[in-house]
């Protein structure tokens, strides 16, 4: 009994045709009748009857197709077993990440470009999206890695977790504004104008969950996706902006000075996610842990520092 016999078996049973199930299996249909006899032979019973318009499975037939199709499922994960550990995978990896996430400190471009190198079959697609906005496309199957920002939401049970950064969230201010100090209570942002991130993102989920359980809903006066952008309009003095922690380099940059926000202090933080409850294609598998190895191995070191402006958690 060979793989290919089990393979052609199963076939004209789901084709119920000797001529439609040769075509499909791209062989002439005196050489399929042939090797279907020739397993039953070996078998010792008959698997197919014949008779009528239509081909269908004995009672001992369709006994066997249940191990046949298990038999060649079995097959197929271990070439994929093989392929993984070979190096030869094949197909497609979809990416999600947040805006500006591919920043020197977080080097995504490098691990995709590494990972395309050794695997040049494997097709890469990258999308940027908020990350509400990716965490729902990794529920419908459309994403199978994705970098984003926490909101502070709960996270489903399905969904792997990785955190690869954490920051302070702070307000940034014109440097010439002088009305604040170095520290600003979070309700002592009540009554001013924000420059915040749009909803779906990370901070933006962390800071309105804040201000809810301080009693308090935020005056968002304007919005944008990029961070640099909200210090540009801080720095314009046309409202406090929450982002991600600054160096003094950096702000001086913008031409902002920040604020650390307390009572209490909030923290940013970016994540590896993946479902955890359905399979893995092979190819998926390997990069989200060249991915897991090459930004967690400085989470770490990051937390305790700050995160690039340019990234929007």
């Amino acid at each position: 009994m060979e793989l290919r016999q089990l393979r052609y078996f199963v076939t004209v049973v789901e084709e119920a045709n000797f001529t439609r199930a040769a075509a499909r299996l791209h062989l002439a249909q005196p050489g399929l009748s042939a090797q279907i006899r020739q397993l039953e032979r070996e078998l010792g019973q008959q698997l197919l009857d014949r008779g009528g318009r239509t081909v269908t499975p004995t009672e001992i037939g369709t006994a066997v197709l249940r191990h046949a199709r298990a038999a060649l499922a079995a097959t197929e994960r271990i070439t994929e077993t093989v392929d993984e550990f070979a190096g030869l995978l094949r197909g497609n990896v979809r990416i999600g990440l947040i805006s500006g996430a591919a920043t020197e400190e977080l080097d995504v471009a490098a691990v995709l470009a590494d990972f395309h190198d050794d695997h040049p079959q494997v097709g890469i697609s990258l999308t940027e999206d908020t990350s509400e906005g990716m965490l729902a496309a990794l529920s419908r199957g459309d994403l199978d890695v994705a970098l984003i920002g926490l909101t502070g939401a709960p996270m489903d049970s399905g969904v792997g977790l990785d955190v690869v950064l954490e920051t302070a969230i702070v307000a940034a201010v014109a440097a010439d504004d002088r009305t604040h100090g170095d520290d600003i209570p979070l309700t002592g942002l009540r009554d001013h104008p924000l420059i915040c991130l749009p909803p779906g993102t990370g901070i933006r989920g962390v800071f309105e969950r804040s201000c809810a359980a301080a009693g308090f809903e935020p005056n968002i006066a304007f919005e944008a996706a990029a961070p640099p952008l909200l210090l540009r309009l801080a720095a314009r003095g046309l409202g406090i902006a929450v982002v991600p922690g600054l160096t003094s380099k950096e702000a001086t940059a913008f031409g902002v000075r920040t604020v650390r926000i307390i009572e209490p202090e909030l923290r940013g933080r970016l994540a590896l996610v993946w479902r955890t409850d359905r399979p893995t294609n092979p190819a998926a598998k390997v990069l989200l842990g060249q991915l897991r190895i090459a930004l967690g191995g400085k989470a770490a070191q990051r937390s305790a520092t700050h995160q690039s402006p340019h990234t929007a958690t």
